[in-house]
């Protein structure tokens, strides 16, 4: 988690030794979104910052053996899904 501005910024990262950065981001799938939008909503009520916006994130990393990595940031990758979890 982090801030950006007055954004509240839940970071996923997902990894992998391929050499494409596309499968793990990929492997944010729609019941993964689903608990991280649960998550993040119940953690901006529980410590009181619903005056925050929230942004999701995905950070993915292909690491292949014996080469440097290669990172992806993919801001707001996803829609908040708020009818997961009441947010009041």
């Amino acid at each position: 988690m982090a801030l950006d501005g007055t954004t509240l910024v839940i970071l996923e990262v997902r990894s992998t030794s391929g050499t494409d950065p596309s499968v793990p981001a990929a492997s944010v799938d729609h019941e993964k979104q689903r608990r991280l939008s649960r998550m993040a909503l119940w953690f901006r009520r529980r410590y009181h910052l619903q005056a925050l916006d929230l942004r999701l994130d995905v950070l993915a990393i292909s690491w292949p053996k014996g080469q440097d990595p290669v990172f992806e940031h993919h801001p707001n990758a996803f829609t908040i899904q708020e009818s997961s979890v009441l947010d009041g």
